[in-house]
């Protein structure tokens, strides 16, 4: 009898958890181009800014995928391109970690995250594969404090609450053409 009064129990809490789409990690999406999500407020930031000559573009895929795409240069010192979306200071409150999905071309990606009063910005390095989907998670102790590709070993900890940009990137040497299509980034609560 007590098995039974469990099942009674349990099973109408099941079925209206999952009708709810409830799981243990709640998460909103950052970036879905199928949704129409976070495809404004993009900056494109390119080693021009230093003499270089790398560009980089944002495009929609025909899959309607966001595209990271454009040439790294390692002319004139330089060696980095960059996109940075401006999210709201507290949206991360609380996350745990980043999932993205992801195409890429063999090449290493940075994500990386900024915070208005902090000169050095915080990224992860994440390492694509040649036309093959992806998805990974990044927790946030991931992310090590970096400014102009040196990074940092006393700095104070990224405060996820203050962040107000995330951005993708590509450097480290890594000349010629890139591409990386993006599913979606999603903060994992």
């Amino acid at each position: 009898m007590k098995k039974l009064l469990f099942l009674l129990v349990f099973i109408p809490l099941v079925s209206f958890s999952q009708t709810l789409g409830l799981t243990n990690d709640q998460s909103i999406d950052l970036i879905n181009p199928e949704k129409n999500v976070g495809l404004k407020n993009w900056n494109i930031v390119n080693d021009d800014v230093m003499g270089g000559i790398s560009k980089s573009y944002l495009s929609l895929s025909d899959e309607n995928n966001l595209i990271f795409s454009g040439y790294l240069s390692l002319e004139n010192n330089g060696g980095f391109a960059s996109s940075r979306l401006s999210i709201t200071k507290e949206t991360l409150t609380g996350i745990k970690y980043f999932k993205i999905k992801f195409k890429g071309d063999g090449n290493i990606y940075k994500l990386r995250l900024r915070q208005n009063n902090r000169r050095a910005s915080y990224s992860c390095d994440f390492k694509s594969y040649k036309d093959k989907w992806v998805e990974i998670n990044i927790k946030i102790e991931d992310f090590k404090p970096s400014w102009r590709g040196y990074f940092y070993n006393n700095y104070p900890d990224l405060d996820i609450k203050e962040v107000n940009s995330m951005g993708l990137q590509i450097s480290d040497k890594q000349e010629g053409d890139f591409k990386l299509e993006i599913k979606y980034i999603k903060a994992v609560f």
